[in-house]
């Protein structure tokens, strides 16, 4: 049986054009998304993260007014992982809404790994975003 998705969120107190607009903004990364790689750069219109095992290409959707981030994650193995995500209005802020879904073959102790990289990137995201200093 499969393990279901997971769906985590944050409430973030910043508007959610400003969220999306800083997510989706894939040199951002790095300020918030450990769990994801590191040492984002630009090549060619495409951008790259470091992973181990190698680099992953990381595509954002196009811009929109609905807040949807999704993006896809072309692993060092050629597998496309697509991500769902969400930036929601909510009164002044915004709550965003990360899906965690769980790779074939991933178990439950992998998946719970997973979940809780997932948890710390959203805690950093909101603690960047609601600084002094963000975006």
């Amino acid at each position: 049986m499969a393990t279901p998705s997971r769906h985590l969120s944050v409430w973030i107190d910043r508007p959610p054009a400003e969220v999306a607009a800083f997510v989706a903004r894939p040199g951002n990364l790095a300020r918030w998304a450990a769990g994801l790689g590191s040492a984002p750069v630009e090549e060619d219109g495409a951008w790259w993260v470091q992973v181990p095992g190698g680099r992953a290409r990381i595509t954002f959707a196009p811009p929109n007014p609905f807040g949807v981030l999704d993006h896809d994650v072309l692993t060092p193995a050629g597998e496309t992982v697509h991500v769902p995500m969400r930036v929601l209005p909510d009164g002044d802020g915004s709550e965003v809404v990360f899906t965690v879904r769980p790779a074939p073959g991933t178990g439950e102790d992998e998946f719970a790994r997973d979940v809780a990289a997932v948890r710390a990137d959203l805690a950093t995201l909101k603690a960047v975003l609601e600084s002094t200093t963000a975006p």
